[in-house]
């Protein structure tokens, strides 16, 4: 079939559901409910392989061309032999699980009896579910650190490509920690969080402007957020500055680090919040009322009629009131800024600083309101406090990227024995969500790119890579052959066409 016919009938179905839903609205009163059922047969077909995977050609297509094949088998050496796989094939193995919806080893059973899926990765066999978790222990924590920077070596053709306008004006790299819970007791290197949840305490360091996952590095249970952050984030900055105008690195109060803050400074910009230590209150509290300004925050856009609907009633106030507990309400909040030189600097930077004044009730009865401060400090001069603020609590985006890599990826689960194999696991199953912002950025329209990587990992899986195809292999040919239509196939159709007219390096 040619790609001509095939356009034609990729259109000629869109215009058959089109059809269907022309007719809504113009319903007369049915006698019978819309959904029957009469007899269902189901029959294998004996001269066809189908997969319900069928996006699964298309992502591995943009992998290998992005060259993470030769990267992957180049960086990393864990096995003498090849037989007959060799390192790419089993990380990619492992990531092509999640992406097409594993939630854990075992669910690489069910892809090794799926001939057509094989066939859409030019594979004959892949590795089985045990013969995985081997690979992922073989691993020390210098061939983590190598598997990650061969990742990481493909992301510049992208960057430097249709990649490059989502990294202006400014690329912002986001640190933050977690935690990966388990309820096993013989997962050698875990230990208990500060609140009391046994497991590991990965430090997610990541692109906000893709959602990217740089870089990810386990650690035990009881590790602060700030461990050695230090180091892997001046790897970051080492990573983007080359394709980024200007960077800039945002943080909670845990990666103040103020002992790096002048070497930072010279490369970089960055927004940290502050502790509310006394040396800072005390400076905020002796600032005159004249040096605060209200701040005001940036009300939602509106929807698409114009018109904001009438406000519910707030049970949840009245049950707070009721039951007579402690109610917080923000009342308004003001900024100012100082000049602040931490201990461990050798020179000043700015210190915006928020305060916030908050009534407090008791059911009926009214307390003294109370006044709380909040601190960031920066380099950024081009922002008003203001903006100073509203960057740095645009970093809690990073939270659903991290939410996405627990729920949606699963990259966080711990399935195997000991820190540094499920150390493995962890950037191989973040892989699958760093494809999903590769695939992003080979979008074709400006608008699409930026739709998918705001996309959640699950409607990315149900949008691209769960559409039922019949695959046909021949030598090195393989032929998708598309069953039915769904609106999501023009979005594949344009990254893949994208995807394969584009020079990569």
């Amino acid at each position: 079939m040619s790609h001509v016919q095939s356009r034609r009938n990729a259109a000629r179905r869109r215009r058959r559901v089109a059809a269907r839903q022309g007719l809504a609205g113009h319903w007369g009163e049915q006698r019978s409910p819309m959904l029957t059922s009469g007899k269902v047969a189901y029959e294998v077909g004996g001269n066809l392989d189908a997969t319900c995977f069928g996006g699964i050609a298309a992502v591995h297509r943009l992998v290998t061309k992005l060259g993470l094949v030769d990267q992957i088998n180049d960086g990393l050496h864990l096995l003498k032999v090849h037989l007959p796989y060799h390192e790419s094939d089993h990380v990619l193995n492992l990531t092509y699980n999640v992406m097409c919806g594993g939630t854990r080893l075992e669910d690489i059973e069910r892809l090794r009896h799926d001939t057509a899926y094989m066939n859409a990765l030019g594979a004959d066999l892949i590795p089985d579910p045990t013969t995985a978790g081997d690979f992922c222990r073989r691993f020390a924590e210098d061939d983590v650190v190598e598997l990650m920077e061969a990742i990481n070596a493909v992301r510049p053709q992208l960057w430097t490509g249709r990649g490059g306008d989502l990294l202006a004006p400014i690329a912002y790299i986001d640190a933050d920690g977690t935690i990966a819970p388990t309820s096993g007791r013989r997962k050698a290197g875990m230990d208990m969080s500060y609140n009391r949840i046994w497991g590991y305490a990965p430090l997610i360091v990541s692109l906000a402007n893709t959602k990217e996952v740089l870089y990810l590095v386990n650690r035990p249970g009881n590790a602060p957020s700030h461990q050695d952050a230090a180091s892997w984030i001046d790897k970051a900055i080492d990573l983007v500055r080359p394709h980024a105008d200007r960077v800039c690195l945002r943080g909670d109060t845990d990666f103040s680090l103020t002992a790096n803050f002048d070497r930072w400074a010279n490369k970089v910009d960055f927004i940290f919040g502050m502790d509310n230590n006394t040396a800072l209150r005390a400076r905020a509290e002796a600032l005159a009322q004249t040096c605060w300004t209200r701040m005001r925050r940036d009300t939602p856009g509106q929807n698409a009629t114009g018109q904001t609907r009438a406000r519910r009633d707030n049970h949840k106030q009245a049950i707070v009131a009721e039951r007579g507990y402690l109610n917080l309400e923000l009342n308004y909040e003001d900024v100012a800024c100082f000049d602040y030189q931490p201990g461990k600097c050798d020179r000043s930077y700015r210190v915006v600083a928020l305060r916030k004044n908050i009534s407090r009730s008791r059911g009926e009865q009214v307390l003294i309101d109370e006044v709380r401060y909040f601190f960031y400090i920066t380099t950024r001069t081009d922002l008003t406090a203001e903006q100073v603020v509203a960057c740095a609590n645009q970093r809690c985006d990073q939270e659903n990227i991290i939410a996405s890599l627990k729920s949606g990826v699963g990259a966080l689960r711990v399935p195997l024995h000991d820190l540094v194999s499920n150390w493995a696991y962890m950037v191989i199953a973040a892989l699958a969500w760093n494809i999903k912002s590769w695939f992003a950025m080979m979008m074709h329209r400006k608008a699409d790119r930026r739709d998918y990587i705001r996309m959640e990992f699950r409607r990315f899986f149900n949008t691209i890579i769960l559409i039922p195809a019949i695959v046909t292999r021949r030598a090195r040919a393989i032929t998708i052959r598309l069953i039915g239509y769904n609106p999501a196939l023009d979005r594949l159709f344009s990254a893949w066409n994208t995807t394969e007219r584009t020079r990569f390096g």
